[in-house]
């Protein structure tokens, strides 16, 4: 997605999405994978394609040092405001600097200890040199985490919403028109895996992401208790069949 395009979607993304209960369920998720992948000490994490900081604060708060780099300068205001309601020592933690994915190296140097790119790849048509920025921004052993659209499951989110003829013609796509109006692709997770060894990032572990929360979100009376729907999207995430079901899937690697 050109940034200019991206300039328009900042309200309806971070102001809309991810303060529903589906977008705060889908960071809580992939906040404990990356939790669980993370080596101590605490060391230094850049998050490329970070938004408004949803997956940086929190790791902030954990004690990390992050850089957040996003090319979209409402993001970046979005996640400023974010992290003034922090306390000084979480504010002091966090980066933000305005670029590429492709140009991260430059921007931010490398030998982090991880790098997050989180719902980006599905923008581009072309993933391989974001992926080649990602995995050159890591230190040997250090972490790769990559969140995008589980191009096996596209029938899946037209079918629920009742769209029918959609859900129909999804199942011989890989691409589609999202909530937000944009044009987004799905990824295959052996492909990915092979393009991340290639590059010199094995597999480590992946999950899926959001499965029963799209559904009930359509369904009358939907709701319920965020703390239970977050435990069984977790559960869900981690287990066959249900992780290969999800509308995203996570990939985690380390960097040989």
């Amino acid at each position: 997605m050109a940034e200019r395009t991206w300039e328009e979607f900042v309200a309806p993304y971070v102001d809309g999405y991810h303060h529903t209960v589906r977008g705060r369920v889908r960071t809580r998720v992939i906040d404990e994978h990356v939790r669980c992948h993370l080596a101590e000490p605490l060391g230094r994490l850049v998050d490329v394609g970070g938004g408004g900081g949803q997956q940086a604060i929190p790791l902030a708060r954990r004690g990390y040092e992050v850089v957040l780099l996003d090319p979209t300068e409402g993001m970046l205001e979005r996640a400023a405001a974010a992290l003034r309601a922090e306390p000084p020592e979480v504010r002091a933690r966090v980066a933000l600097v305005r670029g590429r994915g492709e140009e991260a190296a430059r921007l931010v140097g490398s030998g982090f200890d991880g790098v997050l790119c989180h719902g980006v790849l599905m923008y581009l048509a072309d993933a391989r040199p974001l992926l080649a920025s990602l995995a050159g921004l890591v230190r040997p052993g250090g972490l790769v985490s990559v969140v995008t659209k589980n191009a096996r499951t596209m029938a899946t989110r037209p079918a629920l919403e009742g769209r029918w003829s959609e859900a129909l013609a999804a199942f011989d796509s890989v691409s589609e028109v999202n909530g937000l109006g944009a044009f987004t692709r799905g990824d295959y997770l052996e492909e990915l895996t092979e393009q991340m060894e290639r590059l010199g990032v094995e597999q480590i572990a992946w999950y899926g992401v959001r499965l029963f929360i799209d559904g009930s979100a359509h369904l009358p009376g939907a709701g319920g208790d965020e703390a239970m729907i977050t435990a069984v999207e977790l559960e869900a995430s981690r287990r066959d069949p249900y992780r290969q079901m999800s509308r995203l899937f996570h990939w985690v690697g380390r960097r040989r």
